[in-house]
């Protein structure tokens, strides 16, 4: 995997962003948006899992590209991105 060509490269902005190779590219994407969602609400990991209900265990895997985020996460977080504090209350 590692010879394998780079198909995302690092975004020089996000210090835990990775190269991504074309087999790992939508791992990769998810776990940016995932991160870059989190990140873009001001909340560390800890406090986006308990705010969201979602497993930190989880979420730390999907942001490092341990492992896929399924669609329904993705929806889950697009609308967290969104509407953050609607979404907050109705898990509250």
């Amino acid at each position: 995997m590692k010879n394998e060509p780079i198909a995302l490269p690092t975004d020089p902005t996000d210090d835990q962003d990775f190269d991504a190779t074309s087999e790992a590219l939508d791992r990769g994407q998810r776990a940016r948006l995932i991160r870059r969602t989190r990140t873009g609400l001001g909340l560390s990991q800890s406090e986006f899992a308990s705010r969201f209900r979602v497993p930190v265990g989880t979420l730390r895997d999907w942001e490092q590209a341990r492992a896929t985020a399924p669609d329904f996460a993705i929806a889950y977080v697009r609308v967290i991105g969104r509407y953050p504090d609607i979404v907050a209350q109705a898990v509250a």
